[in-house]
């Protein structure tokens, strides 16, 4: 019996040992073929890098194989925006390419960047994008993709910076897009230039549960959206654009989530469609609209429309709009919004605050309009000045403490990420000890931010 377990311990460490041979390794490469090699023989938990350098593609350097959850396969450069691809052609992923990390590379070739339907759990981070087609430069369609401290900078040309679509009967489910830097998009036609553009009009229906978040978005002029929203049930939020004139904008689709956002400069929120949330929002705006109800040219949008679909059932509650000729603005149209609400919204500037067409159904309550005509009911608002110490926080006096009315526990969490309780104050911010928020600026965001 002793010799027969001696026996099988010795089996057991001869199985074993392939397991050591077949290990995670460190590969480094100074060539786009040593690159493309490495790549093809990758598996889960390797890491692939390549040397400093300026490298030129004449063709794609095809990515086909994939990791796993727990050890991802990553493509990187040696050194942050150390490694650059020019030519005509740089990285593809295959439709089944997953658990993949591709980070930190400098983006300077033709063509674009694409994650396909069916290449899933791939992140794509510390990229610096400056690609030199047109088109849209980065596509995401595969569910669960992360994108991250990456910059798209400087064009001029129609597309987009980034798209996050799905297959064609779908959306793209779960897509995450936080901590970049969104800079310089100038396109001058008059549409087809947003930096961001979640789903298409005939992708309006589908569920996507995105995330857009912490991101820093700075001259995106390239179309009146700087994020357009063409899908449902998603969250925007924690966002700053300045220096801009592309809004956030729920172009297309329902039940999304607006919250947070800081928009500085000529930037603002726009809506269209049924039972989105727009909550907790800075808006200091030189334009003379800070959110804006938008025209309803249907009562409801068919899967493939392009139309302006009415508002239905939104509720804009603890905004606080500042700055502005004209706050909160109805677009018309022949549809009018429906069953809405505007409550506990600070509202303070020159012209009428707020200004709805004839014919809206809105409810108003627990406002706080300063500087202007309400052009709320009186039942809906105070005349009263909110006290503002600075940005968007509130003074010790300020009449909008505790002043809240209604219930709305989506807003639960203020503009500084810290919770609300008992009656909540009106505007973005609850006044409480330790709130630090601040717009984003670049050292937050992009390939070198922490």
């Amino acid at each position: 019996m002793r010799h027969f377990c001696l026996v099988t311990a010795t089996a057991l460490a001869l199985v074993a040992a392939p397991a050591t041979a077949s290990a995670a390794q460190v590969v480094r490469v100074t060539s786009l073929g040593a690159l493309q090699s490495a790549i093809d023989k990758a598996g889960p938990g390797d890491e692939i890098r390549l040397a400093d350098g300026s490298y030129s593609a004449g063709s794609a350097i095809s990515i086909k194989r994939s990791g796993s959850a727990s050890a991802p396969i990553t493509i990187t450069a040696e050194h942050v925006g150390k490694a650059e691809i020019k030519g005509s052609a740089g990285f593809t992923f295959s439709s089944n390419a997953s658990n993949v990390v591709l980070r930190g590379f400098k983006l300077r070739h033709g063509g674009s960047l694409s994650v396909p339907a069916g290449s899933t759990h791939n992140r794509l981070t510390r990229l610096d994008v400056q690609l030199a087609g047109g088109g849209n430069w980065v596509t995401l369609n595969g569910n669960d993709t992360e994108f991250d401290h990456n910059v798209l900078q400087n064009r001029t040309s129609q597309g987009v910076f980034l798209q996050v679509l799905g297959p064609s009967d779908d959306m793209a489910k779960r897509v995450r897009v936080h901590h970049n830097y969104f800079y310089n998009h100038q396109f001058t036609g008059s549409n087809g230039g947003e930096s961001i553009r979640f789903g298409l009009s005939n992708h309006q229906k589908y569920k996507a549960d995105g995330i857009v978040e912490y991101n820093l978005f700075e001259k995106a002029d390239g179309d009146s959206e700087a994020i357009s929203v063409k899908s449902s049930d998603n969250v925007v939020r924690y966002n700053t654009i300045r220096d801009s004139r592309g809004f956030i904008v729920l172009r297309h689709g329902d039940r999304s989530v607006m919250e947070g956002n800081i928009l500085l400069g000529k930037s603002g929120i726009r809506f269209h469609g049924n039972d989105h949330k727009i909550v907790g929002n800075y808006v200091n705006s030189t334009a003379n609209r800070g959110i804006v109800f938008g025209s309803g040219d249907e009562a409801d949008s068919g899967p493939d429309s392009k139309l302006h679909d009415r508002p239905d059932r939104v509720v804009v509650a603890y905004n606080t709009v500042v700055g502005t000729t004209d706050g909160i603005h109805g677009d018309g149209g022949d549809f009018k919004p429906k069953d809405c609400v505007l409550a506990n919204n600070i509202l303070r500037g020159t012209g009428t605050l707020v200004s709805m067409p004839g014919g809206s159904d809105v409810k108003y309550e627990g406002n706080i309009a300063w500087g202007g005509p309400a052009g709320m009911p009186s039942s809906g608002y105070k005349a009263v000045d909110p006290q503002l110490a600075q940005d968007f926080r509130l003074s010790a006096g300020s009449p909008a403490i505790d002043a809240g009315v209604g219930s709305y526990p989506f807003a639960g969490t203020d503009i500084d990420l810290q919770a609300r309780s008992g009656k909540f104050d009106v505007g973005a911010d609850e006044l409480l000890a330790g709130g630090t928020r601040k717009a984003l600026t670049k050292a937050d965001v992009g390939p070198l931010a922490p």
